[in-house]
């Protein structure tokens, strides 16, 4: 997106300063390069795309059912709602001819077509096609959501749009995989592997990316060896500022530690609606979302990835067991436990990582810099926390997650990589103007 049209799709939502400065080198050389200032980001409401976001989110969010479609079964989040927002997306894209559509779901679009109208039916088809046992959450929504349009030709355009994209999208993604077979889950015993019982998201690596190539397209490098004096460093540093007694953690630390630790399908979900709560064009608030949400779930499929591949141990098994780590500069404390709840999936990489990373690559390109100024809030502390660029967003991660005694900092860092590399390839092979 160049700087121009920036500044026209988001309106008053953002504050955004477009000035030149001599190249390197100066002198009386004309070459002038452009500099973006720094782009605030401020909520001025709800619209179609945000409000249609929510109920998506209120639909996926129910239990996991033990009987129903797939996505009834293994919902996922980050997944399910690329799905409803690239339908959003190419429904506008159709509409307005202003985006390529996502997977070469083109659209001709003959007469008048609301855009409001193409975006809950697209959504709405997405859902009931996906959770056709949870309509609760999305039939009265969709039908308070058209009522007060005016019946016409307008408002079936647009129904009509919204559906077919709907459709396109679901056929698109048919059998996405997340109904593979797995196998028993066998819990590693030798040093550095990851001991947990019944891991949890051991499906996602077999889900179908939306823009990668394969799952294995960005795996992260193997972690440090146990004997390195990398994994002592790393190491160390978790066991003395992340564990739950004698920590030399500080209570702001402690207090960023918890932040993160709000349920990631609620806390992603609210925090990124609020990008696309702004004047700008309905088309660009559906582009942005569509944007964050399939880069999202593409890094949280390769992360796991790259999690299952090398199936490491957290700080809770390492810390403890750290005589069989062949390092001499680990200590084993038999007593340690992380101040707050690990998950229960293999260490490396960080999962808040890979996901973080993605967003922040996401954002600094639909903007036009990493200067970007935004704020983020918690339910679990009640607390929000404002950045100055995309980067301190993914520092402030890397670092909750060592302070939590939930990872070490190699695979935070390894994580917020390999979501910079998915989001780069992804942005780059979709959402272009025509």
């Amino acid at each position: 997106m160049n700087r121009n049209h920036l500044t026209r799709v988001m309106g008053a939502a953002l504050t955004v300063t477009v000035g030149f400065v001599p190249a390197c080198g100066g002198g009386g050389d004309d070459s002038r390069t452009p500099v973006v200032a720094p782009v605030q980001v401020s909520m001025t409401g709800p619209n179609a795309v945000t409000q249609w976001n929510q109920v998506a989110s209120n639909t996926i969010n129910v239990p996991a059912a033990a009987n129903g479609s797939a996505a009834e079964q293994r919902p996922n989040d980050s997944v399910d709602l690329a799905v409803v927002h690239l339908a959003i997306y190419n429904a506008l894209a159709a509409i307005t001819g202003r985006y390529q559509p996502y997977g070469g779901l083109t659209q001709t679009v003959s007469g008048d077509a609301s855009e409001e109208a193409a975006v809950g039916a697209a959504a709405y088809g997405v859902l009931k096609g996906m959770f056709p046992n949870r309509s609760a959450q999305y039939q009265v929504a969709y039908d308070s959501f058209l009522a007060p349009m005016p019946d016409g030709p307008a408002k079936a355009g647009g129904v009509a749009v919204g559906t077919a994209a709907a459709a396109a999208m679901l056929a698109l993604r048919g059998d996405d995989g997340r109904a593979v077979v797995l196998a028993p889950y066998v819990a590693g015993t030798t040093p550095g592997a990851f001991r947990g019982t019944n891991p949890v998201n051991r499906f996602v690596p077999s889900i179908k990316p939306f823009a990668l190539t394969s799952a294995s397209q960005f795996r992260s490098p193997p972690p440090p060896a146990l004997d390195s004096e990398a994994y002592a460093k790393d190491f160390n540093e978790t066991r003395l500022l992340g564990g739950a007694a004698g920590s030399t953690r500080t209570a702001a630390q402690l207090e960023l530690a918890r932040f993160y630790t709000e349920t990631p399908s609620l806390y992603w979900q609210r925090n990124l609606r609020g990008f696309a709560m702004n004047d700008g064009s309905l088309v660009d608030q559906a582009r942005l979302m569509a944007m964050l949400f399939m880069v999202e779930a593409d890094a949280g499929i390769a992360c796991f990835e790259s999690k299952y591949h090398y199936q490491s141990w957290r700080p809770l098994s390492a810390i403890p067991l750290a005589d069989t780590d062949g390092n001499q500069a680990t200590t084993p404390d038999l007593a340690w436990t992380p101040v707050v709840p690990t998950p229960n999936h293999p260490e490396y990489p960080a999962a808040h990582g890979c996901i973080t990373g993605a967003i922040a690559e996401t954002l600094k390109t639909y903007y036009g810099t990493d200067q970007v100024k935004f704020t983020l809030d918690s339910t679990v502390t009640g607390a929000t926390r404002s950045f100055e660029t995309t980067q301190a967003m993914v520092d402030d991660v890397v670092n909750s997650r060592v302070y939590g005694g939930m990872h070490f900092r190699n695979s935070g860092l390894r994580g917020a990589e390999l979501g910079t590399n998915v989001a780069r390839w992804a942005l780059q092979q979709n959402f272009q103007a025509r």
